[in-house]
């Protein structure tokens, strides 16, 4: 199961950050094919590892699959 994770991950790419205007940390995922449409989505704001943490502590999170 490890390895079959480990190939899926190398053709995976994402992107993590707040949201414009959100207290919510948005997660998304997508096949390296779909990466030009990660350019057409709204900016992610970078977010710290304390940020991440404490977002994630609290449930404010949204995963995103692009394609």
């Amino acid at each position: 199961m490890d390895d079959l994770l480990e190939r899926l991950g190398n053709h995976l790419v994402w992107r993590i950050g707040k949201a414009e205007g959100e207290e919510v940390l948005v997660v998304r995922v997508g096949l390296a094919s779909a990466a030009p449409e990660f350019g057409h989505l709204a900016r992610l704001r970078n977010v710290t590892d304390e940020e991440i943490e404490q977002l994630a502590q609290a449930g404010k999170l949204r995963i995103e699959w692009v394609n």
